[in-house]
């Protein structure tokens, strides 16, 4: 049997993927992280199928329960917030069903920056404005960032940023970033993307802090700050040109 690690999408229980969908209406034991995974999404498990929210154990205690479905030959849908791919802890789970012996695969789901960047109604990336997009998080309580990952040195490229998981952290985010964005440089927050309850916040970058603030976000929110969130005149892409020869491959 296989362990799905399936993205369940950013919030809404509709942007889960058809196949993420038809995944988890295979499987007969489905890991969730309740905290932050729809329930709705829940009603997609067959009806005697095992629920384990795994908001309060541990990863020992999570593969343990991987671990145990495998070995009596059950389905199992792991099911994360956003895509696997990124900020997942997906990556330490792998590892160690690797060491157990024990098959996984992986079903892509929509990342919270996508999400962000549709509320937004804006393309993070824009010809010969920023053809660039920095994912990224600040260390705090959480594990360390890797040495030349600090917003200092991500900073001086100028790339779009989009940083998870810093909300809190907002303060420290607009200062290391002034002096390489500048304080007019668009920037928008958006909480809960995709959510009924979705909060989007746009300004500049030393304003931002404040309306954060204000609006009491402090967890489940991108920051997303660059030129191409305000840019207005730009050259079209040369995508579609009537000038491109359509007969190169």
């Amino acid at each position: 049997m296989t362990v799905h690690f399936i993205g369940a999408g950013p919030g809404a229980a509709d942007l889960i993927t058809v196949r993420g969908a038809r995944t988890l209406a295979a499987c007969q034991v489905c890991l969730y992280a309740g905290s932050l995974v729809p329930r709705e999404l829940l009603a997609e498990c067959p009806p005697d199928a095992r629920l384990v929210d795994t908001a309060q154990l541990t990863l020992d205690e999570i593969t343990a329960e991987l671990v145990r479905a495998h070995e009596q030959g059950l389905d199992v849908a792991r099911l994360h917030s956003g895509d696997p791919s990124v900020f997942s802890a997906v990556a330490e789970q792998m590892r160690r069903l690797d060491a157990a012996g024990v098959p996984y695969e992986v079903v892509p789901g929509v990342p919270a920056f996508a999400a962000a960047a549709a509320s937004l109604k804006r393309e993070l990336t824009v010809p010969t404005v920023g053809q660039t997009v920095i994912l990224t998080r600040v260390a705090q309580r959480a594990t360390a960032m890797p040495d030349g990952e600090d917003l200092a040195t991500l900073g001086r490229s100028g790339a779009l940023i989009v940083l998870h998981l810093a909300a809190g952290l907002v303060d420290r985010v607009v200062d290391e970033l002034l002096p390489h964005y500048g304080a007019d440089c668009p920037t928008a927050v958006v909480a809960y993307a995709s959510r009924p309850d979705e909060v989007v916040l746009r300004g500049r970058l030393d304003e931002i802090a404040a309306q954060v603030k204000d609006a009491g976000i402090q967890r489940t929110a991108v920051i997303i700050v660059g030129r191409t969130l305000g840019a207005e005149q730009f050259q079209d892409s040369h995508l579609y040109s009537a000038e491109r020869d359509r007969h190169v491959c």
